[in-house]
């Protein structure tokens, strides 16, 4: 609750009243029994973590926490375990305290690739839309971001953020188990905003470029990244079934068709 307060107030600040006077609602909304009967499960292991004093919080190059005294085989080992109860963790990889994370997706090298790329973060305040366990909103922070907001409707997802915030500390970023759906039209109040891994999951995706660049202030950037296929403007796949083994997914545009949707 501490957590969900303190975004409020900074919601306030940079004139986001219309999203946070109803935050606290969404969020308990997404949290209760009634939307995944396994969320006080993973709330407990997230009560549960030990409290270990980090010496060194690296965010530039990766996620890593680094105790400042000696954990010993018998805690990482307890740790993990601890860890293991939050499976499947997809973006990574992390470490702390000597755990290592190893995740199903190497999300650090997408960010060594988009990070070339992109506008620099220094003092931005940033929307991520699906973020997973807040992987990026991480090493945003790492390239200098003044406020980091994810937004994804797992509420696994959510406990494996809180868990990595258990020990990294107090920084500004949060991670609210919504989807886009809950962020009210019209804000236009970030300086950038991620959609990455989304775009070909939405029924919809030119209501989701819509969405998206509302979110936007004028002269902001979005960073948008999406699977896409060979040909030219007219281009676009609807997968039958599965796509790459993964299910519910849409619409596949050639870099062409994705273009032109842009433009429109």
């Amino acid at each position: 609750m501490r957590e969900i307060n303190k975004l409020i107030s900074q919601m306030e600040s940079l004139g986001l009243e219309s999203w946070a006077e109803r935050l606290e609602t969404q969020v308990d909304s997404a949290l209760s029994v009634e939307a995944n009967a396994k969320t006080p499960e993973w709330q407990k292991v997230v009560s549960e973590l030990p409290v270990l004093e980090a010496a060194e919080i690296e965010l530039k190059d990766a996620v890593r926490v680094a105790s400042a005294v000696g954990v010993d085989e018998t805690q990482q080992e307890e740790l993990k375990q601890q860890l293991k109860a939050l499976m499947p963790w997809r973006k990574g990889p992390y470490e702390l305290h000597g755990v290592t994370i190893d995740t199903e997706w190497r999300s650090d090298f997408k960010w060594q690739r988009l990070i070339k790329a992109i506008k620099p973060l220094e003092g931005r305040v940033i929307l991520d839309v699906g973020c997973g366990n807040g992987y990026h909103g991480w090493r945003m922070l790492g390239e200098g971001a003044e406020l980091v907001i994810g937004v994804d409707p797992s509420p696994l997802f959510y406990m494996q953020f809180n868990a990595v915030k258990h020990f990294i500390g107090d920084k500004n970023i949060f991670l609210l188990p919504v989807g886009i759906e809950a962020v009210p039209d019209n804000l236009q109040a970030f300086d950038s905003v991620f959609s990455m891994g989304v775009l070909y999951h939405r029924r919809s995706p030119i209501d989701h470029l819509y969405q998206l660049r509302q979110c936007l202030k004028p002269g902001g950037q979005l960073i948008l990244e999406t699977l896409v296929i060979e040909g030219d403007e007219r281009q676009v796949l609807l997968p039958e079934d599965r796509y790459a083994q993964m299910r519910n997914v849409w619409f596949l545009p050639s870099s062409k068709a994705m273009l032109l949707w842009l433009q429109r």
